[in-house]
């Protein structure tokens, strides 16, 4: 088990320079990237950033969501909270804020090499987990172990560990399989 705690991402601006991205981790080969995850605040309507070749699953953690609108400003995709929405990094896409700022939740990856997936996770329970992957903590407290995930902490984490969410708790699994 890997846990990375909130205080340790890494803030950088977007690619496109529109706003602040906090990187939670991520993997390079030959100065390429193969996937990132990471936390973005989005305080305002803007164009969003190109990751030509790669796939892209976000999530809004916090606010009332987006839409994210093609070249024609058509809605090409609703991003409602707590929902992962699928895209290409390729598609000139522009986020309409719904009510005000929102802070979502990214996996961005090579989809020639991997497969992706993030799905949310909430309630009390303890489960023998079969959520081997990544754990992000949107709200409420998780244990795993002897650790505990606080809001925005996040933890790689192996198939059997023993994962107790706390009642009030809200948390993104996120799987990243080779292809």
């Amino acid at each position: 088990m890997q846990i990375i705690r909130r205080s340790k991402f890494k803030t950088v601006p977007w690619k496109n320079g529109g706003g602040i991205t906090h990187e939670v981790a991520k993997a390079k080969v030959g100065g390429q990237l193969l996937w990132r995850l990471s936390m973005a605040e989005v305080d305002s309507d803007g164009p969003f950033s190109l990751f030509h070749g790669l796939a892209r699953i976000l999530t809004v953690i916090d606010g009332e969501g987006m839409d994210l609108r093609d070249a024609a400003g058509a809605i090409a995709y609703p991003v409602p909270p707590l929902t992962p929405v699928h895209f290409s990094g390729d598609e000139p896409l522009h986020g309409t804020l719904r009510t005000g700022k929102c802070l979502d939740f990214n996996l961005i990856y090579d989809p020639q090499r991997f497969t992706g997936s993030v799905r949310v996770v909430s309630g009390a329970a303890h489960l023998l987990t079969d959520l081997s992957g990544g754990l992000f903590c949107v709200r409420g407290s998780l244990r795993l172990a002897k650790h505990e995930l606080h809001q925005h902490d996040f933890a790689f984490v192996e198939k059997g560990e023993m994962i107790a969410l706390a009642t009030d708790t809200v948390a993104l699994h996120v799987r990243l399989q080779e292809a």
